[in-house]
């Protein structure tokens, strides 16, 4: 199983980016899809997630109303776009995946692991 993930870089604040993140290897509408991040100095922590048919999605309530998580099945590709981004949010961001249906908080219940996309965001 892989998971790339794509689309940081550099943005200011009050900027948008679309992060991306393409699955092999597993057949991804099985299993529910999300998003964690990771600032320096600090435990990963929880931003979004998105149930296998993407009917349900969660996210964490620093992001909330400014991130969509969404997913293509078809495509095998999961989505993160940010809007109105701060510096706080500055981190690298994960996908990861989990074999359930509905979303997850919790680092534990995810198997797989992207390599992570670093965001940048200047104020």
């Amino acid at each position: 199983v892989q998971l790339q993930a794509s689309g940081g870089g550099l943005v200011q604040a009050g900027g948008s980016l679309r992060l991306s993140c393409a699955a092999s290897g597993v057949t991804f509408s099985v299993y529910a899809m999300g998003w964690f991040r990771q600032a320096p100095g600090k435990e990963r922590e929880f931003v979004a997630a998105i149930s296998w048919g993407g009917s349900s999605t969660y996210y964490a309530d620093s992001v909330k109303g400014r991130f969509t998580i969404s997913r293509t099945n078809a495509r095998n590709t999961l989505y993160l776009q940010m809007n109105s981004l701060k510096p706080e949010d500055t981190a690298v961001y994960y996908c990861a995946a989990g074999r359930r249906s509905s979303g997850s908080y919790y680092l534990q219940d995810y198997s797989y692991w992207g390599q992570g996309t670093q965001v940048t965001v200047s104020s």
